[in-house]
């Protein structure tokens, strides 16, 4: 007859009654970066990618559906013989020709030096291609500017072969920065890279033209390494910008596609609006594409193939600039209402943006309650809408700077990435929020 387990008595080890979490003291705590950071306070207020009566105006992804006017979305997706192997690190060669030939086609006729495949590689997600290109990076001082994107701020703590060091750029001056400037700043901190968003995330502020052939040319010369995020390059709205192409990218203004130190980061993520696909690439000089792949192999291991085969279709240059068209009519749209609508409402906008799909707007002139990125953030949770408090875009690796207040802590990120509905409902609950603040 089986006998029931006695109560436990006596000194050996007792369950605890108030357990302490394990420690774990082996792992650092890494924070979330600042969309991340959003999302995760929305989520705890029910909110999901599916809700309804949430407005995403934090969110780093522009609409994914149908535009009018833009090729029709991809719905479907072969696997072929083979598509269960791994891809190679680099990407697959045909995708590699394929980013090659598009920006030969649209940014480099008439040049005699043209990008071929072994200056691309391909990536799984704009991330990804950061992180590889960070890793590639010798014992260098590494340029980056306040404010920009939040998660250059991991990213540039997290490699310690290079110091990062930052670049102020004034609301008062439009966040404009001169290739005297640049050269400055190169000379004077014994730069050797320079990381920058362009256009920027999240001031909207762009680089081109003459100004950028202006900055590649001091890079040639000082041999100082611009890395060129330009996951936004096809949300221009500057009017010489569109007049040029509606997309501006510093491949137009390289000599020499092996020797000028130009590195650009791209993918279908932003500019095309496929961010689940996460199929994103770095065109640079050869030798430091070898460095990338090689940083690959050990970091990521490559992307997915069945997604990289498909992508290739969407580089055709005719069927890019049909989607960047569309972008620009319907975003052109959302821009100008999301810009209007939060000037009316009693934001400051130090520059109206000229390029992503972005405002970056100070709530200092809004009611004392809310007149904090980080207050009006949390109200306008309360009211179901996300937004990004402008101090997550003050770059700080590492908290070198101390808990010092940021200089953006009156400013917010709005996102124009979501359909004008859900802009409208921000708006309007906006408008509630501040008529009923203190």
């Amino acid at each position: 007859m089986s006998q029931l387990p006695r109560a436990r008595t006596g000194t050996g080890p007792q369950p605890s009654a108030d357990p302490q979490p394990p420690s774990f003291a082996a792992f650092r705590e890494v924070p979330r970066t600042g969309v991340i950071f959003v999302t995760t306070e929305a989520q705890r207020r029910g909110y999901t990618q599916a809700s309804e009566d949430w407005a995403n105006l934090g969110q780093g992804m522009p609409e994914a559906d149908a535009l009018p006017g833009a090729p029709p979305r991809i719905t479907e997706l072969p696997i072929r013989e083979g598509d269960q192997e791994y891809a190679p690190v680099a990407g697959l060669w045909e995708l590699r020709e394929a980013i090659a030939g598009y920006y030969n086609e649209l940014f480099r006729r008439g040049m005699k030096s043209k990008y071929t495949a072994e200056n691309v590689a391909v990536s799984g997600g704009g991330r990804s291609a950061l992180t590889r290109v960070a890793a590639s990076l010798g014992h260098i001082n590494l340029g980056h500017f306040l404010p920009d994107y939040t998660a250059y701020e991991e990213l540039l703590d997290v490699f310690r072969l290079f110091s990062p060091i930052p670049i102020l750029l004034e609301g008062e001056r439009g966040y404009a920065f001169s290739a005297a400037d640049l050269r400055r700043e190169i000379l004077g901190r014994g730069l050797g890279a320079i990381l920058l968003s362009n256009p920027s995330n999240p001031t909207g502020k762009a680089i081109g033209g003459k100004d950028l052939s202006e900055w590649v040319g001091v890079a040639r010369e000082l041999d100082c390494a611009l890395i060129f995020d330009e996951f936004y390059s096809h949300y221009v709205w500057r009017p010489d910008l569109v007049a040029n192409g509606m997309v501006e990218t510093a491949a137009r203004y390289v000599e020499d596609v092996d020797r000028d130190p130009v590195v650009i980061l791209d993918g279908l993520t932003k500019n095309w609006r496929y961010p689940g696909w996460r199929v994103t690439w770095t065109l640079a000089p050869k030798k430091i594409i070898e460095g990338v792949a090689s940083a690959g192999s050990f970091l990521d291991g490559g992307g997915s193939r069945p997604l990289q085969r498909k992508a290739a279709e969407l580089l055709a240059p005719t069927a890019a600039m049909s989607e960047t068209r569309a972008i620009h009519t319907e975003f052109a749209k959302k821009r100008n209402r999301l810009l209007n609508g939060l000037r009316d409402l009693g934001f400051t906008v130090d520059l109206p943006p000229e390029g992503t799909f972005y405002v970056w707007a100070s709530a200092q002139h809004l009611p004392s309650s809310i007149n904090d990125g980080m207050s009006f953030f949390r109200a306008a949770l309360e009211k179901n809408v996300i937004t990004v408090p402008g101090e997550f875009f003050d770059v700080n690796p590492g908290k070198r700077r101390g808990g010092r207040p940021s200089r953006f802590v009156r400013h917010l990120r709005f996102s124009f990435g979501p359909a004008m509905a859900r802009l409208e409902l921000a708006l309007e609950r906006f408008r509630d929020l501040i008529a009923n603040a203190a």
